[in-house]
């Protein structure tokens, strides 16, 4: 049986976080689940709850900084490309 396409290369967005394919991949193999897309400063501004939404993960994602001190120090890494990809 093959992976999920949200641990392969092919579900992963090049700039950070998962695309399309790898959030529907990722939402098939886990049930319940509901993975939305990055959101950035400007469409923040404009939904209090985008807003929250994206204060929220950033404020998880400095905490997964100081957990994975050389992830941090990474600027091609996982973190840190997500991080960008939400404005961080």
């Amino acid at each position: 049986m093959a992976s999920e396409a949200w641990t392969r290369k092919e579900g992963k967005n090049p700039k950070g976080g998962l695309n399309e394919k790898g959030r529907k991949s990722y939402e098939r193999a886990n049930p319940g689940s509901d993975l939305k897309p990055p959101v950035k400063k400007e469409q923040a501004a404009k939904s209090p709850k985008s807003a929250a939404r994206r204060k929220s993960y950033c404020a998880r994602s400095a905490g997964q900084a100081k957990q994975f001190p050389k992830a941090a120090k990474d600027p091609n890494s996982r973190l840190n490309k997500a991080r960008r990809a939400w404005d961080c």
